[in-house]
């Protein structure tokens, strides 16, 4: 079962995305902060994280960055509610950027489509 970190400061969204994706056969992980998600990404070696950029403390693309230090291939798929930030060539590192919606089809796509290869 492939596995799926979810990074993110809003309690509802985790919520979300882990119902969703569960319902999809991923196995899902949640981190609420930068440095929380870095650990899981040591100890629990996942497939692909989705990876918020506005969060307390350690932000998004301090995380993006700490993870491409640690590992090139894992797959980072920003998902935030700020489209604006697409345009930041920092963000350019991450593999897939969506912009956060109620309906999840976008995101379930870019997932499959990097889990399914």
């Amino acid at each position: 079962m492939k596995r799926i970190l979810v990074v993110d400061d809003e309690e509802g969204i985790r919520q979300l995305y882990q119902e969703e994706l569960e319902e999809e056969g991923y196995a899902v992980e949640l981190a609420e902060r930068g440095e929380e998600a870095l650990e899981k990404i040591s100890r629990t070696k996942p497939d692909a994280v989705i990876l918020d950029l506005k969060m307390p403390g350690m932000g998004g693309l301090e995380v993006l960055e700490r993870i491409r230090e640690q590992d090139k291939d894992l797959p980072v798929i920003i998902c935030t509610a700020y489209g604006e930030y697409k345009s930041d060539l920092t963000t350019w590192a991450s593999d897939a950027y969506v912009v956060k919606r109620a309906d999840l089809t976008e995101l379930k796509g870019v997932i499959k489509g990097f889990l399914d290869k």
